[in-house]
């Protein structure tokens, strides 16, 4: 039996917006966080709009999971950030977005190229939450495309599993830790949920979950090295289960690996009823930081002081995904001369 009529891709949707005072973090920059919100935004109503182009339940598209962005150039305050969200693949319950940020100096009308994302939804229905609807399906321009699609789905639908097993529970630091180690900076956040941090189905939106992990993560890396820090990158970020309206949450951040100029922050996002026994991991991932002088020039990061084996652990696994990413980007590097 043959599945529903491909749709053709649906036109790049396009948002844009000038950032204001209150978008920036203390030195100025536009706080990564704001950004992050802004992508999931762009990439929610695209496929929203696309999931309610077939007959059924309305439904709304859901984040489960941010692929590894990076932060290529820093945003102030005054310029406009254009974003642009278009659909690349669909499997049956499930979508891939890819959103770019173009960055506009409007009084020197210089553009560039701030950041770019691929995100993955699924749509659920406005009827019942738990309910995951069919994906109208898109037309490819060639078997290559849908292919490299496939691929790619595979690769994160595999991921999401494997870091879902992984995640740790994070122990309360001592009292009175030495400066320079993962419990000097380790940081928490608390938020209760209300209606304006959730969605028209009563859950928080994930852009609102990435802002307040972005927070946390700059907490951690603002108080290990005493200097202003922007987002350099986040690692994938995978949302393991929905937070509902009411729930309190507590956003946690300690650093797990340091290079030479740059932080690696491990960010869970724990969920829990304030009147059923209920407490979870909601969300899970690595944000990288760097951190930059008064000329907005990257400095050296103090050492991070290890203590124990469990610290050790995430310090080598950390290094490893630095390895990996380095060597990615001299590859994307050498394919672009």
């Amino acid at each position: 039996m043959s599945g529903p009529p491909a749709r053709e891709t649906a036109s790049p949707l396009q948002l844009c917006r000038m950032m204001r005072p209150d978008d920036a973090n203390i030195g100025g920059n536009v706080h990564g966080g704001i950004i992050l919100k802004m992508i999931e935004e762009a990439g929610c109503i695209v496929g929203t709009q696309h999931c309610n182009t077939q007959s059924g339940d309305r439904c709304m598209a859901v984040l489960v999971r941010m692929e590894k962005t990076e932060f290529l150039f820093p945003m102030f305050i005054g310029e406009v950030a254009h974003v642009t969200a278009e659909i690349t693949y669909t499997s049956k319950h499930s979508l891939e977005v890819q959103v770019k940020v173009i960055a506009e100096n409007i009084l020197t009308g210089v553009k560039k190229l701030a950041n770019k994302a691929t995100l993955w939804y699924v749509p659920c229905s406005l009827q019942n939450v738990n309910k995951v609807m069919d994906v109208p399906p898109i037309k490819y321009t060639s078997e290559e495309q849908e292919e490299q699609g496939r691929n790619r789905y595979d690769a994160q639908k595999l991921e999401r599993v494997e870091t879902k097993a992984r995640t740790e529970e994070v122990v309360p630091p001592p009292p009175n830790p030495e400066q320079h180690t993962v419990s000097f900076s380790q940081s928490s956040l608390i938020h209760l949920v209300g209606p304006s941090d959730c969605t028209l189905q009563h859950y928080v939106h994930d852009g609102v979950t990435m802002k307040l992990m972005d927070e946390v993560a700059g907490i951690v890396a603002t108080r290990h090295c005493s200097t202003n820090i922007v987002t350099a990158s986040v690692d994938a970020i995978n949302f393991h289960r929905k937070i509902n309206k009411g729930c309190l949450v507590t956003v946690t951040g300690r650093l797990t690996f340091i290079s030479n100029k740059s932080m690696e922050i491990e960010v869970l996002v724990d969920a829990s009823s304030l009147v059923e026994a209920d407490k979870y991991c909601a969300v899970s991932a690595f944000f990288t930081y760097i951190s930059l002088d008064k000329d907005n020039k990257p400095l050296s990061v103090p050492p991070l002081k290890i203590d124990g084996e469990e610290e050790q652990r995430r310090f080598d696994e950390g290094n490893a995904r630095y390895l990996q990413n380095k060597a990615k980007r001299l590859a994307d590097k050498q394919r672009q001369q």
